[in-house]
């Protein structure tokens, strides 16, 4: 049974940072790219970052590129997502979720098949 499990969400002001994670099992991690999406209220899930496998190829939505960055530890079958210069707008559940197959990266939402139960962020103006 594939388990993944974020953490690090909270309250931050305008300009702060944050640094979620998200803990993976029950899959041979490190063959399977990992994605972050998040979903504000009213609003559909949207995809924020994903990096792959090997940890050496990432893309990021046009919306967080130079802000947000994501990075995995293959050792502690975790990935993370360090958010800088955070803005009210970015206030959601933020999601993690591994991608269906070995090999390959995208920023759709079909492609992910295993997500976790979401940690949510709110940025305050």
């Amino acid at each position: 049974q594939v388990q993944l499990v974020e953490s690090g969400g909270g309250t931050v002001q305008a300009g702060g940072s944050l640094r979620l994670s998200c803990a993976a099992s029950g899959r041979t991690f490190s063959k399977y790219s990992m994605g972050w999406f998040r979903q504000a209220p009213g609003k559909a899930r949207e995809f924020v970052a994903a990096i792959s496998w090997s940890g050496s190829y990432t893309i990021y939505a046009d919306s967080v590129k130079g802000r947000i960055t994501t990075s995995r530890d293959s050792a502690k079958n975790t990935v993370y997502l360090q958010m800088n210069s955070l803005k009210p707008e970015d206030t959601a559940v933020y999601y993690c979720a591994s991608y269906r197959i070995p090999i390959g990266i995208s920023g759709s939402l079909n492609d992910y098949d295993y997500w976790g139960q979401g940690t949510q962020v709110t940025v305050s103006s």
